[in-house]
């Protein structure tokens, strides 16, 4: 199949690209400059780069005509920042033109659309009574994205949503999302203060192979929660801490009021600022102490993802965030994934 990727040179979007072009896949990327300093794309991989949010429609026509397939590796995450109210953002980065390229793309003959959205969404279905979409801006934006996106399915155009959670992997040049965990870890002298809870995690690869089977297999509208490695904190910690050279090093668990106390005081420098964030931090304490496991059975292994190493995938995050804090290491942020 000939497939275009929206987001191709980011850590999953690359990724993917290569699975599918070891698949036998045709695949052509669209992205923002800069690529990663160091990255390494797929060298069968044609790229243009481009704002696919300011292009014309012709462009996208041109673009989308004779694919078979469209990935959408794009958008904003939850950690993004921004005038109040958020969702008045995410709903301009991850639905307005995601919206448009579903239109258009199933007007010049694409048959398969793979959107990647969030794991949240797939809690906030599930546990009901958190009102996740409530409260989180960026919750109900995912919420809304698939509602959208699955809005599109009909005769001969197949969509399917994974709902991804946390990941563990690196590209060279971009900075991982686990900074904060490592910088955390790092600042306190002795001791890790974390809450209970948890939650699944896969590896980059994992959802490399999530997107091609989704794009082989996936027929009529669905949504694929993504789980494979569910964790404690605590167990994920402890992997975390070996890599970062402090094997055994004591966690204490601190309470879930004490966690949203702290959030708190963030919530208000935030509104302080005139700055609104993607997640309610002291509402998210909640979902922060619960077990946030997804089993592979759901969506997992319905598109052929194989088991990996998460042990090395997250020394691999870990060390990278230690070269970078320690070194200065030249990287741009993560933005979608």
């Amino acid at each position: 199949m000939k497939v275009l990727i929206i987001g191709g040179t980011g850590l999953l979007g690359s990724e993917a690209a290569a699975e599918l072009i070891r698949r036998g896949h045709d695949v052509t990327a669209v992205a923002l400059p800069p690529v990663p300093p160091g990255a390494s794309l797929p060298k069968d991989m044609k790229l243009a780069f481009g704002n696919y949010m300011t292009m014309k429609d012709d462009e996208l026509r041109s673009l989308l005509g004779g694919q078979d397939a469209l990935v959408f590796a794009a958008g904003v995450d939850e950690r993004v920042e921004g005038p109040a109210p958020i969702y008045d953002m995410f709903k301009r980065y991850n639905i307005d033109p995601l919206r448009r390229l579903l239109a258009i793309a199933q007007a010049v003959g694409v048959r398969h659309t793979v959107i990647l959205g969030s794991y949240f969404a797939y809690f906030a279905k599930t546990l009901p009574k958190l009102r996740l979409a409530t409260w989180h801006p960026y919750i109900r934006s995912r919420v809304d994205q698939e509602t959208m996106a699955l809005s599109f399915c009909g005769e001969g155009f197949d969509v399917a949503v994974l709902e991804l959670p946390y990941i563990f992997g690196t590209q060279p040049g971009r900075k991982p999302v686990w900074m904060f965990l490592v910088q955390s870890i790092a600042s306190m002298p002795a001791v890790t203060f974390y809450t209970s809870g948890g939650t699944t995690m896969v590896t980059v690869r994992q959802v490399a192979q999530a997107i091609a089977g989704a794009v082989e297999r996936n027929r009529g509208g669905n949504v694929y929660p993504i789980g494979y490695y569910n964790m404690t904190w605590r167990q994920m910690l402890a992997i975390v801490h070996r890599h970062m050279g402090r094997p055994g090093r004591p966690i204490i668990t601190i309470p879930e009021f004490m966690y949203a106390l702290s959030m708190r005081s963030l919530r208000r420098k935030q509104r302080k600022n005139g700055i609104d964030g993607g997640l309610d931090m002291p509402r998210f304490a909640r979902l922060q102490v619960s077990r946030l496991f997804i089993d592979k059975s759901l969506g997992s292994e319905k598109l052929g993802v194989q088991p990996d190493d998460i042990d090395a995938a997250i020394g691999d995050s870990v060390r990278l965030c230690m070269r970078i804090l320690r070194h200065n290491v030249p990287t741009i942020g993560m933005k979608g994934e």
